[in-house]
C-alpha cells in the first residue's frame, strides 16, 4: 500500500466569517506553509464586512457577548494542542485562553462602573452610558503571538465594536488559526476580520479609510510608519492608541484601559415625573 500524500494546508484571510484567499492571490511562505498575502483590496473588502456587522454586535446585550468571548474560551482551550504544534508555548495558550475568559466578565460590568446617574440642579434625570466607537483596526503585536493577538482583539469586541486586525507578517499562523477558533464560537461574521501579509500594506489602507472609527498601533515598530498613520488617521478625526512600548509585558494585569479607550460615552436627560 503506498503512502498517502497529507492535505497540505493554506493559511487564508478572515473575511466577514468566511476564509477567502487573497483577490490578488498572492500567499508568501511560513513555517513551510503557504499564507494568503493581503492586498489593499482585501483590506477595503474587511473593512466593510466589519461596518457591516456593528449594528447586531453593538445591539446585542453585553451578556449574550460575554457568553460569545467565553465561548471562544472553551474552543481555544479545546485546541490547545493545535497551537502547541505551531510553537505557541503551553503557558501562553493558557494565558491567551484565560484572557478570554477575563474580558467575558466584563461584559455585563462595564456599563455599571463607567456609566451612571450625574448629579444636575434641576428636576432632570442625567444618565451617561458608554457606546461602542464602531469600526476599529488594529495592528496586531508580533509577539507573543497568541497572547497579544487576544489581548487587542478581546478588549475592542467586548464592548461592542468590531475590528479588522491587520496580524504580524511574521507570525500569521496564530492569527489564522484563532480565526477558525472564533469561527465556531457563534461569533457573528465580520465582528473579527484577520488580515495576514505586510502591514505596510494593509495598515496604511485601514489609516485612510473613511468609514474606520479608530485604530490600534500597538504593533506598529518602526516610528515612521506610525507617524504616518497618525496623520492619515487624522483626516477623518479617527480615535488613535500609540505603539504600545516594546518591551511591553502581555502577561500582566490587563486592566480597563483597552476597553474604555474605545467607548464614546452618551448622556442622556429626562425629565422627573410628578
Amino acid at each position: 500500500m503506498s503512502e498517502r500524500v497529507a492535505v497540505r494546508k493554506t493559511y487564508k484571510l478572515f473575511i466577514g466569517g468566511k476564509f477567502p484567499r487573497s483577490e490578488s492571490g498572492r500567499s508568501y511562505l511560513v513555517q513551510s506553509s503557504n499564507v494568503s498575502l493581503a492586498s489593499r483590496k482585501d483590506a477595503r473588502d474587511a473593512v466593510v464586512a466589519a461596518r457591516a456587522a456593528v449594528k447586531g454586535w453593538a445591539g446585542a446585550t453585553a451578556y449574550n457577548r460575554g457568553q460569545i468571548l467565553y465561548r471562544a474560551a472553551e474552543m481555544l482551550e479545546g485546541r490547545r494542542e493545535q497551537f502547541v504544534a505551531l510553537g505557541i508555548p503551553g503557558d501562553e495558550v493558557d494565558a491567551a485562553v484565560d484572557r478570554w475568559v477575563w474580558y467575558a466578565g466584563w461584559a455585563d460590568k462595564l456599563a455599571q462602573v463607567y456609566g451612571g446617574a450625574n448629579p444636575v440642579a434641576g428636576p432632570y434625570f442625567n444618565i451617561s452610558a458608554p457606546e461602542p466607537t464602531g469600526v476599529v483596526a488594529v495592528v496586531a503585536p508580533e509577539r507573543p503571538a497568541l497572547l497579544g493577538l487576544v489581548s487587542v482583539i478581546a478588549p475592542a469586541i467586548v464592548t461592542g465594536n468590531t475590528v479588522v486586525v491587520a496580524a504580524s507578517a511574521s507570525e500569521p499562523l496564530a492569527a489564522v488559526t484563532l480565526a477558525e477558533v472564533l469561527a465556531t464560537s457563534d461569533l457573528p461574521g465580520g465582528v473579527v476580520n484577520i488580515l495576514t501579509g505586510a502591514i505596510t500594506e494593509t495598515a496604511p489602507t485601514l489609516a485612510a479609510h473613511m468609514d474606520v472609527n479608530a485604530i490600534d498601533l500597538t504593533g506598529v515598530t518602526d516610528a515612521s510608519l506610525a507617524t504616518e498613520l497618525e496623520v492619515k488617521a487624522a483626516e477623518n478625526l479617527k480615535r488613535v492608541l500609540r505603539p504600545a512600548p516594546t518591551d511591553h509585558d502581555w502577561s500582566t494585569d490587563p486592566g480597563v484601559t483597552r476597553m474604555t479607550a474605545l467607548l464614546e460615552t452618551k448622556t442622556v436627560w429626562h425629565p422627573k415625573g410628578v
